[in-house]
């Protein structure tokens, strides 16, 4: 009985310690099995999580001009990247609709503001609509950068080069100099804007979401520009507005010029940004009259669109500011780097020209356009 009673004890033990060992290699197994899992979902590109995205914002009369050049652009991003690290937010005049009667790229369908305003240059009404699309693009919290783009503007690089150099750093590119030359700065602004802080330079800027945020939310600097930043009036349209008393002694000041470059100085961020601008433009200094001379950038028409024209404009990499003795060399991810990742002004024959002659960057998939 008992030699009965000691062999079912066995029995036991040796079926608990198969058990247990069974138990633990199971166990075993499973973790390793995690463990792969694990290490192969973090060494795959993931698809699940969303890269911060660049914002592009254009500001246009009516349609964009040059959007098939624009969605080249965009299409070489989707076809090698596979990730959507962009929008796209267009402001023209209110009720113009992008649908396919006037717009050739599906990436710019039904992307216009249903809240745009009337623009009229050389008033604050273009500061209002900049900070019109920056309050709809801030709505996405991936967006993280900001480019404010005009409707004859074209990229120089593809989608790739272009992000690469934008996120490389953590400052925005603003381009920013002490304004020198009197007739701009109105002294009824001081001392909400001191002059000290008055600044001038490109409207075409590229934001931090930091800095966009400051621009919707100022609510000191803007109503002082829409007071007393107003453009000099011009004698074609003193008849559409009270004669002044004394033209000579006009403020001639264009917002666009001095907003967001006066803003970010006023908040002591000078230090957070980049100080020059992505864009290239030539200011056409041919005109006869000294009043207008250097107010608008050439515009650059199908003669004028050759590789040649574009080679000039990515080799320049310094820029000197006069009124600030001041050289800024470029550079991108610490190494010395071409200054512009876009350019201005082109008509629609002269990009779809350089687009058909493969002038603009390596754009996959590109075809010739007439």
């Amino acid at each position: 009985m008992k030699r009965k009673q000691k062999s079912q004890y066995k029995w036991k033990r040796n079926l608990f310690a198969m058990l247990l060992l069974g138990f633990c290699f199971g166990s075993l197994v499973l973790l390793q099995t995690q463990y792969s899992r694990i290490r192969m979902l973090a060494s795959m590109p993931s698809r699940f999580v969303q890269r911060p995205k660049i914002a592009f914002l254009f500001i246009a009369r009516n349609r964009l001009p040059l959007d098939v050049v624009w969605d080249a652009f965009f299409r070489w991003e989707e076809t090698e990247e596979k990730e959507n690290k962009f929008s796209i937010f267009v402001h023209s005049r209110p009720g113009f609709l992008l649908n396919k009667a006037t717009t050739k790229s599906v990436y710019f369908l039904n992307r216009q503001l249903n809240d745009s305003i009337q623009v009229d240059w050389g008033e604050a009404t273009m500061i209002q609509a900049e900070r019109v699309l920056l309050k709809s693009a801030l709505l996405d919290p991936f967006n993280e950068r900001f480019v404010f783009l005009s409707d004859s503007c074209i990229p120089l690089y593809n989608f790739s080069y272009t992000y690469g150099y934008i996120m490389s750093t953590s400052t925005s590119f603003v381009d920013s100099f002490a304004d020198t030359k009197e007739g701009r700065y109105n002294p009824k602004m001081d001392p909400v804007i001191p002059v000290q802080n008055w600044r001038k330079g490109s409207q075409w800027v590229v934001l931090t979401r930091k800095h966009a945020k400051i621009v919707v939310e100022d609510d000191t600097v803007f109503p002082m520009f829409q007071q007393h930043c107003k453009r000099k009036s011009l004698p074609e349209f003193w008849r559409d507005h009270p004669f002044p008393a004394d033209p000579s002694k006009e403020h001639n000041c264009i917002p666009d010029e001095h907003y967001v470059q006066t803003l970010l100085a006023q908040e002591g961020l000078e230090e957070e940004i980049t100080r020059r601008s992505l864009t290239y433009s030539s200011w056409d200094l041919s005109s006869k009259d000294r009043e207008r001379k250097g107010w608008h950038p050439v515009t650059y028409k199908f003669s004028d669109a050759t590789p040649l024209l574009i080679q000039s404009i990515k080799g320049i990499d310094n820029i000197y500011y006069e009124t600030e003795y001041r050289r800024e060399w470029c550079s991108s991810k610490g190494k010395p780097a071409p200054c512009f990742l876009f350019a201005r002004k082109f008509t629609r024959p002269a990009a779809l020209r350089l687009l058909n002659m493969s002038a603009l960057g390596a754009f996959h998939g590109e075809t010739s356009i007439s």
